[in-house]
């Protein structure tokens, strides 16, 4: 008996020793949830769109046809000539030019046999088709007088070549019209194709060749694919900043992105050559081009779906300063000016102002209340602050309200960001957008970037920042859990100084899995699907949880940013009446940690915890497992007003406390 009670014992030292060794680790950390120190903006984190990546056209624009219009540069592109059983038959390109300068091209077909002519289209990397799902075919068609009858034949083809759905045009007209046809494909294939082929023998013209499935968002015919929306409301974002980026600015500015071109009638919006089309070496996309079927009423119209704020960018009379650095004289700036405030009047203004009417003319009666824009993406040197001063007063004079966001460069520091920092606080501007694309040490060590930043001066807007794997637009970075483990300490910065930090968006936001030109990028796509990186769950994370008003979160009496590799901040959420606590703990060991809270409210007992973590940094989510790090829900207990937690290596916790 005493040699079995001398073995038990022997047994439990090392838990003991552990125990002790437990308690002696375990750091407290103090909460006071009475004590406000900032509030948070309803837009502290959102969402950061441009096309790039094919993340428009080919991506969240649901269009499937390429090139629809024959507006590319070598206007058959994306199209080939079918001859089925050796038909013949002939295609011309005409251009109308000034009878219709924004859709000046289309094709005249010639069919000689009476069927098996016709132009077959790739799509995007294929076509995205879904098995079951209704897709509906449109096309502005033409008859010559002397053509009896006439007719389409419209197919969609398998990569194995196979027709997987079908339907009859008939042709009627000697004007140009608007003729449709839906069907239902048969099989699911992510490169399938589409073909139009000659039914009769005769000529016939034609433009504006589209497919759509009957599935977008929200069932708007014409719209957006809906999974890739569905990740973006799931974020719930504050803002949605649109429509770049550097396409606003355009490698020219005869590229520059021109809202006006973007509304009304799809047929009638002048394509351009994306800027993206040759900007990197390692990527050439010679078949990226804008069509804006996302045009500025639809991204009006996202906004407003997904509860987030509009945030318009207009160009401000400078193209990109990375490619032909153009500009346009300051006393010729009148035009552009005038866009901008007629776009703040399409937005806001009443149904009887011009654009105003406009807006309800295309559906939208009611205003946007659009309440910030920014002037200029990443502009810089005095050539910028000369423009900017010129669009602040015009603007201002008209419409006080609207708070103006100022680029301050495209780097965080520097001799550009040395320049337009103290420039633009001494002209009082209203919010600075600071970028930052850097290494993942970088983010964890300016974790306290704004904790003394002059609290009298402008607000800052976040407005682009990714960590980068390997360094800055390399083909090789990744969507690691490293580099988004940095970017969830530098948020906890982010919002401890919400007093300062009215804004913060990662970016880019989409990309093509076979369309990218940039990495790393928050969420990935091919034809028929999507996933988050393990940075989307971050950010979602922030988003979901990001309160109402910030409370101290301490460590010895100061803020937890980057001691022993930890990073803290704490709100309150107003709203639902929840203490709300994130912590992030970049290290490979588990830490663990009694947080004390100072409360006059009462504190519940249970406590959820939200987490995502995993033990190895190079770690991504992809197609195949996309749920390799994603966010794990557990309870926890309370024991009066002190929470004892141990948080896992590597890991982002965020906790709710009901009061």
């Amino acid at each position: 008996m005493r040699k079995t009670s001398l073995l038990l014992s022997t047994a439990l030292i090392p838990l003991l020793i552990a125990s002790n060794c437990l308690a002696q680790n375990i750091r407290t950390i103090t909460i006071q949830a009475d004590k406000m120190q900032a509030k948070i903006q309803p837009t502290m984190y959102g969402v950061f769109f441009e096309d790039i990546n094919q993340g428009a056209d080919g991506g969240v624009y649901a269009e499937l046809v390429k090139n629809r219009s024959f507006e590319f540069k070598m206007p058959l592109m994306g199209w080939k000539e079918v001859k089925q059983n050796n038909a013949r038959g002939s295609i011309l390109v005409l251009n109308r030019g000034a009878a219709n300068a924004d859709n000046p091209r289309y094709i005249h077909v010639t069919s000689v046999s009476a069927q098996g002519y016709g132009l077959g289209n790739e799509g995007f990397h294929g076509m995205g088709i879904k098995k079951d799902e209704q897709y509906n075919f449109s096309v502005l068609a033409k008859l010559p007088a002397k053509t009896a009858e006439m007719g389409l034949q419209v197919e969609l083809l398998s990569a194995k070549g196979e027709v997987i759905g079908s339907a009859t045009v008939a042709l009627s007209s000697t004007q140009w019209k608007k003729y449709t046809a839906s069907f239902t494909a048969n099989q699911t294939d992510a490169r399938a194709s589409f073909r139009v082929m000659m039914k009769g023998s005769g000529s016939v013209d034609l433009d504006m060749v589209s497919l759509f499935p009957q599935h977008t968002w929200k069932q708007r015919p014409g719209g957006l694919r809906a999974d890739l929306v569905q990740l973006l409301a799931d974020m719930k974002p504050g803002f949605l900043r649109f429509p770049g980026g550097c396409i606003v600015e355009g490698r020219e500015l005869d590229t520059r992105y021109q809202w006006k071109g973007t509304i009304g009638d799809v047929a009638n919006r002048r394509m351009i050559v994306n800027r993206w089309n040759t900007e990197f070496a390692h990527r050439p996309s010679p078949d990226y081009y804008q069509t804006f079927g996302l045009g500025f009423m639809e991204y009006f119209q996202l906004a407003e779906d997904i509860g987030a704020e509009p945030l318009p960018i207009i160009n401000c009379g400078m193209a990109c300063q990375f490619n032909t650095c153009e500009l346009v004289p300051l006393d010729q700036l009148g035009p552009y000016v005038q866009d901008a405030l007629d776009l703040i009047e399409f937005a806001n203004g009443s149904i009887t102002t011009k654009w105003g009417k406009k807006r309800a003319e295309l559906g939208h009666s009611a205003p946007f209340n659009m309440k910030m824009m920014g002037v200029g993406n990443e502009q810089w040197g005095s050539q910028y602050i000369d423009r900017y001063k010129v669009f602040e007063k015009a603007i201002h004079a008209k419409y006080p309200q609207i708070k103006l966001v100022a680029s301050v460069g495209p780097n965080p520091d520097g001799e550009i960001f040395d320049y337009l920092n103290p420039t633009l606080r001494s002209l009082k501007a209203n919010i600075l957008d600071e970028h930052y694309y850097r290494a993942p040490g970088w983010f964890l060590q300016n974790a306290k970037r704004y904790d003394h930043y002059d609290r009298n001066g402008p607000k800052i807007f976040a407005g682009e920042y990714a960590a980068q794997s390997v360094g800055i637009a390399s083909p090789d970075n990744k969507n690691n859990w490293n580099c988004a483990l940095s970017e969830a300490a530098f948020m906890t910065g982010l919002e401890r100084n919400a007093d300062m930090v009215y804004m913060a968006s990662y970016a880019p936001l989409f990309a093509h899995a076979e369309g990218w030109q940039w990495t790393p990028d928050l969420i990935w796509f091919d034809n028929l699907r999507s996933y988050g990186t393990p940075n989307y769950y971050v950010q979602k994370l922030f988003s979901l949880n990001k309160g109402t008003e910030v409370v101290p979160l301490l460590l010895n009496n100061e803020a937890l940013t980057g001691q022993d590799g930890c990073y803290g901040t704490a709100c309150i959420d107003e709203n639902t009446k929840e203490l709300i606590i994130k912590f992030v703990n970049t290290t490979g060991e588990s830490q663990d940690v009694n947080f004390s809270i100072s409360t006059a409210s009462h504190l519940a007992t249970g406590a959820s915890v939200t987490t995502l973590a995993n033990s190895d940094t190079s770690a991504v989510n992809s197609f195949d497992h996309p749920a390799t790090i994603a966010p794990v829900q557990n309870r926890a207990t309370l024991d009066g007003d002190n929470l004892k937690i141990s948080f896992k290596p590597r890991s982002l916790s965020v906790i709710r406390i009901p009061f």
